[in-house]
């Protein structure tokens, strides 16, 4: 009897749980399109930036620290230079990169040649890429491609000498690249952080969601309990049945966020080969072991955290005042914490302090202002929407606070990405002002062609250009302190299309200063780290030269890791060590072609190396702009997932409550008085949302752009903040207002049954 009746209770009770999503289907609904779209989300952007990091890691690999031969003629490399220096048995490897008519950059290798890069370490397995254009292909492909550009770069390992080399050619750095330094990281950072922020969120709405039907089926649990099932029993099925749900919607939300991350990766490709010269690398990125374990997890904690723990819930209850203490408590901590944090982790700290203390202080803070209000009124329905709304604020806590932190999130990288944007385009402007980049050639004497450019300045009219130095030098610190490497980077003359740069910090005259020779100036990340300010000396050693110059200027430097020092040019000591030089120009009237065929034959050279700033202006405008579509796409679709929970969740409750306000009727108003009264206790109710998302936003604002970008990266961003982006969400929560009240007033005309509590396991509020 025992075991038949075990085995009807093994049948029925499922039946019997689930009956209540027959009654509630919009609930499932909402649950699995929550973890549905949730999944996709976190999933396309995690898939994304770890193909990025895989990207960024594999491609230092490739190219990080290698040396190429060239020609000491400083002529371009050819087939007959690969097999003379095979014949002479050295081991070197073609690495031909074009640059096709229409499409991203393609780089040909052989794996042939390649083979003798295995004697060093993991220098094959660097070079191991799968040729299947993305973006690597066989060399004979490359090859025979029509192209726009291409370039021969012959790599040979680190244990290759100077002194192996034939007498006509000589070794090279070689990196097609620039340094990506901590703005990759940086640009990861923003899109891990939004997607941990998205599971934030999503916890949030499902743990609303879930907990309200927890308290619709408190009957049902009870009635179990009468015919003899055990709560243990009831909590086992409910784990299960919470279990089957997420793996049924998280594996098909793991596959569309693979999707997603596949439909935006070509232009997420773009973005990164565009900003920091990395094609996304295909065959990277995590499988589905990872996102499926993590969706479950939090899928499990956000909905039976509550249920697992409620036997010690009970036992660790505190007092409201002593909660608002605790919560007024972590707000205080983590402020002080963000203003006066040295470390970037206890930044961070500082964030998730904030963020736990207002979700935890505000809905609390809002209904004891919302009774102190009804407490003040005459108005009797003022009285009573004042009540109303505390007892909302109450039960809809999850949703509100969701909702909360998504405005606030929202708010804060549209702020941070429009900040970045208008920074961005005005600092590329000064470093573009020049409309032609040149190279000098390996081998080339560069003074020569600055002599000529100076002789045809009276000539041409608005001819403008400098000549740029780069290399290195050791700063020494005061006190004995040791020293640290420094790029330098050395201008001449110090004209018109330097002089525009904005500095963060100046003394007076600091161009005059630099032309003179009088000074240096520094970026921002060397002021920052070495806490140098303008008027303190630096103590450089230049070749075998040591000399003592002033802080002129502090000019930003997005990007860079390194400190770098700004100087004339001139004033470089004879023996410094050239790594890089260049011509900044432009060419006014006759146009850059007269230049062109000038420094060709100055310099006996086949052809330059050479760039259209506008042009590359153009493309990394373009390139930061759809990579910010990407970032305010993630952010819209979690904003628009939190405002349909709170849409949902309040016609919800506002539907369990019908009941109560009925007895407006029974008082003497008329359904469409009653209506109104609805309305306006919506609008209190998102539009408070809105409201106390504000300072929230503004404040994460400050800490992006103030606190994590300098501790991180070595660079701040000016604060910036953006009225018309707060009107535009404060006219969507009014939007959701006014949704919940449309909703509610056809709920009016149906019959009513008597509330459940939404945020609670046991008894009712009224």
């Amino acid at each position: 009897m025992r075991a038949l009746l075990s085995l009807s209770t093994f049948f029925f009770l499922p039946r019997a749980l689930l009956s209540h999503y027959r009654r509630h289907p919009l609930q499932l609904v909402a649950l699995g399109s929550m973890i549905v779209l949730a999944t996709m989300l976190w999933t396309g952007v995690n898939h994304l930036t770890s193909q990025a990091r895989a990207s960024l890691d594999q491609s230092e690999q490739a190219v990080a620290e290698r040396q190429q031969v060239v020609r000491s003629d400083g002529r371009a490399l050819a087939v007959e230079d690969f097999v003379t220096l095979r014949l002479a048995g050295l081991c070197v490897m073609p690495w031909l990169e074009v640059t096709p008519d229409t499409g991203s950059r393609i780089v040909g290798i052989d794996p042939l040649a390649a083979h003798c890069f295995s004697v060093g370490a993991g220098a094959s397995q660097a070079l191991d890429q799968p040729l299947d254009g993305n973006p690597f292909v066989d060399i004979y492909s490359a090859a025979s491609m029509s192209a726009r550009e291409s370039r021969l770069y012959l790599l040979t390992p680190e244990a290759t000498q100077a002194s192996d080399l034939p007498p006509a050619y000589r070794l090279k750095t070689f990196s097609t690249s620039p340094d990506t330094g901590e703005l990759g990281d940086s640009f990861l950072l923003n899109l891990e952080a939004l997607g941990v922020l998205v599971l934030l969120i999503t916890a949030l709405l499902l743990r609303s969601v879930y907990l309200l039907g927890l308290a619709q089926r408190r009957d049902s649990f009870a009635l179990l309990h009468r015919f003899g099932v055990s709560p243990g029993r009831v909590q086992g099925w409910l784990v299960l049945e919470i279990l089957v749900l997420a793996l049924l919607c998280v594996v098909p939300g793991v596959w569309l966020g693979r999707w997603l991350a596949a439909g935006l990766g070509s232009g997420f490709g773009q973005a990164l080969d565009g900003l920091f010269d990395i094609p996304l690398y295909a065959g990277q990125g995590q499988g589905w072991l990872v996102p499926v374990l993590v969706m479950l997890a939090v899928v499990v904690i956000a909905c039976l955290g509550d249920l697992l723990l409620l036997r010690f819930r009970e036992r660790f209850t505190l007092a409201r005042p002593t909660l608002a203490a605790m919560a007024t408590t972590l707000l205080v901590a983590g402020l002080v914490l963000a203003w006066l944090s040295p470390a970037l982790l206890w930044v961070f700290v500082a964030v998730a302090l904030v963020f736990a203390g207002a979700g935890w202080l505000t809905p609390a803070a809002v209904a004891h202002l919302a009774h102190w209000h009804a407490a003040r009124s005459r108005d009797p329905l003022a009285q009573w929407r004042f009540r109303e709304l505390a007892v909302l604020v109450r039960r809809l806590t999850l949703p509100l606070v969701a909702l909360q932190f998504a405005l606030a999130m929202v708010l804060a990288v549209q702020a941070l990405v429009t900040t970045f944007e208008d920074t961005f385009d005005r600092w590329l402007a000064q470093r573009l002002e020049a409309a032609y980049y040149i190279e000098v050639p390996a081998g080339a004497d560069g003074r020569k062609a600055a002599e000529w450019l100076t002789s045809q300045q009276a000539k041409v009219p608005g001819l403008q250009w400098h000549r740029v130095i780069r290399g290195q030098a050791q700063l020494e610190a005061q006190g004995n302190a040791g020293s640290q490497q420094v790029d330098v980077f050395t201008v001449a003359p110090v004209g018109s299309l330097i002089r525009a740069w904005n500095l963060l910090d100046t003394a007076d005259e600091p161009w005059g200063a630099l032309a003179s020779g009088e000074g240096a100036m520094i970026n921002e990340q060397l002021a920052r780290r070495q806490r140098l300010d303008v008027g303190d000396s630096l103590y450089l050693t230049l070749g075998d030269q040591a000399q003592v110059v002033p802080v002129l200027g502090v000019y930003p430097d997005y990007g860079r890791p390194v400190g770098e020092v700004l100087l004339n040019a001139e004033f470089l000591p004879d023996d410094f060590n050239i790594r890089f030089e260049s011509f900044s120009v432009t060419p006014g009237e006759f146009g850059i072609a007269p230049v062109t065929d000038a420094l060709v034959e100055i310099w006996g050279v086949d052809a330059l190396t050479f760039r259209d700033n506008s042009s590359i202006r153009e493309l990394a405008t373009g390139v930061f702009d759809q990579t910010f579509a990407l970032t305010r796409a993630m952010t819209l679709l979690t904003l628009i997932l939190a405002a349909s929970a709170l849409l949902m969740m309040g016609w919800v409750f506002f539907s369990t409550r019908v009941w109560y306000f009925r007895l407006l009727v029974v008082w003497g108003m008329q359904q469409r008085e009653v209506a109104g009264q609805l309305l306006r206790l919506a609008l209190m109710l998102t539009g408070g949302v809105a409201v106390l998302a504000l300072p929230l936003g503004i404040w994460l604002t400050w800490v992006l752009v103030h606190r994590i970008n300098p501790l991180a990266f070595g660079w701040s961003l000016p604060m910036a903040v953006y009225p018309i982006f707060w009107v535009e969400l404060a006219i969507l929560s009014l939007v959701i207002g006014v949704s919940i009240a449309a909703l509610m007033r056809r709920q009016l005309g149906k019959p009513a049954i008597a509330p459940a509590s939404a945020s609670a396991l046991n008894g009712g509020e009224r």
